[in-house]
């Protein structure tokens, strides 16, 4: 196993070990909903961890709507109930990395939704975006060299235009993970990239038309080979 690899999961294994905890202070210390949490001083100090690693399992919580953070005031247990905060800290105790097919299923029904939405709501600002991540692509591609970041930012374009934030949000998390699979399996081999331009460029000019249904087609399309590959992964 790597060395990168065991410290993230020894990373991963802390933070679940803290937000344990937090879970348990909450619980034993009669912390209600709206009540405020220790400073992440005495915090760090009573579980025998360091102020970062208290402060990244705090934005995990945050990020989950279970803690909420306000400047210069504190760090506050949110208003939706033990019982539901209880729920809700299992299943992120339960949650792992996700697998290449895993993000590959999501970053497909993500995309489905966002491209025929930036079809309707695209606006000229969202088109030069688009175009200028389409030619970084297509630069990259024609000069043999790896253009799955360029790729993405083509993608990420196409969320953005979707005017739906969460769908946006969603696909800033998921990136990172797509990158590292793509580049561990070497998904984006020179055939698939430089099909891949006909491709972009297929699903840009649907948008651009404002075309829905043709955008879901392209993007379908585009997806094909990638949704078949990484069953054989």
């Amino acid at each position: 196993m790597k060395l990168e690899t065991l410290q993230k999961m020894e990373g991963l294994i802390l933070q679940k070990s803290i937000i344990a905890k937090i879970r348990d202070l909450i619980n034993y210390k009669n912390l209600e909903p709206g009540d405020k949490l220790p400073s992440e001083r005495m915090l760090s100090e009573k579980f025998g961890v360091t102020r970062s690693n208290i402060r990244e399992a705090i934005q995990k919580l945050e990020f989950y709507g279970i803690l909420k953070s306000i400047p210069q005031s504190g760090t506050f247990v949110a208003n939706i109930g033990v019982i539901a905060i209880n729920g809700m800290i299992e299943d992120i105790l339960r949650l792992e990395d996700p697998d290449f097919k895993s993000l590959v299923e999501t970053r497909i029904l993500l995309e489905l939704k966002t491209v025929r939405l930036a079809a309707l709501r695209r606006t000229d600002d969202d088109l030069e975006k688009m175009k200028a991540s389409l030619d970084a692509y297509t630069k990259k591609v024609l000069e043999g060299k790896d253009a799955v970041q360029e790729d993405l930012l083509f993608h990420l374009a196409i969320a953005k235009a979707s005017g739906n934030s969460t769908m946006n949000t969603f696909m800033l998390i998921i990136t990172p993970g797509i990158i590292t699979n793509f580049e561990k399996y070497h998904v984006c081999d020179k055939d698939l990239a430089t099909k891949g331009i006909q491709e972009h460029q297929a699903i840009y000019d649907a948008i651009k038309q404002q075309d829905p249904k043709l955008a879901k087609q392209k993007m379908k399309e585009h997806f094909s080979v990638l949704y078949q590959y990484c069953y054989n992964v």
